[in-house]
């Protein structure tokens, strides 16, 4: 495909929910910013009606194709058919397969969906998610201290994206806003067990998301201050002390993905889950 094209179709076929498949073509799309990708998505194809419907597709939209499906004759049709019509195929999980057979000396049992079996780690992750929607932008019931990770930060920090990505690893993450002329609740000073980070970015980054805001909003009239620069790099100075006094990590969002982000949280949280464990044994 020229380089010059601005668009492509990326048909994505699996037999699963597809967030395996979806997650693998956008991190390899991502590198070709100039060609957008137009997504087209076949989840839980598991028979043979199905897949025709998206052969179907693929053949009024011709494009790269990849796919995860277990089925062996499912996933060895569908290769014959994107042959018959011209296009390129992939199926991505099968050099990982390869890989893991040829290391381990046997094949995988290929059971479609099996990373979503209904498992306590599943289970764990629905709870958190649940946590976190219930601990969003301040809401703070009385079980704060349940949280395993209290993110700070002021407005535009990133705070509920991060939080909604931590809890799908399992943590459940309450976000608290830091407000100028509010403090911050004492439950949230006194909280021992979870780990409390702030967010914090740069004074650019947060003047652009915030002009952004109010432009959607169309709120500029009320909003003098929010988007003021002056009064973002005090809100910021604050955050910082407030940070400092109580010995807290900040993580600096301003260049940082919400994954990227979300790995350095999941790396402090390890560390001060060592410490207190370190501390109860110490106390024994």
């Amino acid at each position: 495909m020229s380089d010059q094209a601005s668009s492509f179709h990326l048909h994505l076929i699996s037999d699963s929910t597809g967030e395996t498949l979806i997650a693998a073509a956008r991190a390899v799309t991502s590198q070709y910013q100039s060609n957008q990708a137009i997504e087209h998505i076949y989840p839980l194809v598991r028979n043979q009606k199905k897949l025709e419907n998206a052969i179907e597709e693929i053949t009024k939209e011709p494009g790269i194709v990849l796919y995860t499906i277990s089925d062996f004759e499912i996933g060895e049709y569908l290769e014959t058919k994107c042959k018959e019509i011209g296009v390129p195929i992939v199926s991505v999980l099968e050099p990982i397969f390869q890989s893991f057979h040829s290391y381990l000396g046997k094949p995988t049992r290929r059971i479609v969906g099996a990373q979503h079996a209904l498992d306590s780690e599943y289970f764990s992750r629905i709870d958190a998610l649940n946590f976190t929607m219930l601990h969003d932008d301040g809401v703070i019931p009385q079980n704060v201290e349940d949280a395993d990770v209290i993110l700070l930060g002021i407005s535009r920090t990133s705070k509920t994206p991060t939080s909604i990505y931590l809890a799908n690893r399992g943590v459940k993450t309450a976000n608290i806003p830091l407000v100028p002329g509010m403090e911050l609740p004492q439950k949230v000073i006194n909280a021992k067990r979870p780990l409390i980070v702030t967010l914090i970015a740069s004074t650019d980054r947060i003047q652009q998301v915030r002009q952004n805001r109010l432009l959607e909003l169309n709120a500029s009239v009320h909003s003098a201050s929010y988007a003021d620069r002056a009064s973002i790099a005090e809100e910021l100075v604050n955050a910082r002390k407030l940070s400092a006094k109580h010995d807290w990590p900040m993580v600096d969002v301003s260049r940082k993905s919400i994954e990227e982000a979300s790995a350095r949280i999941l790396a402090l949280h390890a560390q001060h889950i060592a410490k207190l464990e370190a501390k109860e044994n110490k106390d024994v």
